[in-house]
């Protein structure tokens, strides 16, 4: 499973990561979590707003940080 978090490195952004993590560690499973912070990355994926997420190629959120609960539901159905 790969799950990309896109943003320029806000504070918003830096924390969706760290949800992305926390549900993760609470799921006990591992995925590549990546931080895209190029804007033209963003763009070519349809993102006009951040903080986004993306799980395994499909976007999920984007403009609203999602919580850890939201994070760990969507990890669990595998999007």
């Amino acid at each position: 499973m790969k799950i990309e978090v896109l943003g320029p490195g806000c504070p918003k952004c830096n924390a969706t990561v760290e949800n992305v993590k926390k549900a993760l560690e609470e799921l006990g499973r591992t995925a590549e979590v990546v931080k895209v912070t190029d804007i033209n990355a963003m763009i070519e994926r349809g993102v006009m707003s951040t903080p986004a997420l993306i799980l395994d190629g499909k976007l999920m959120v984007q403009g609203k940080m999602p919580n850890v609960g939201q994070i760990r539901e969507w990890i669990e159905k595998g999007a």
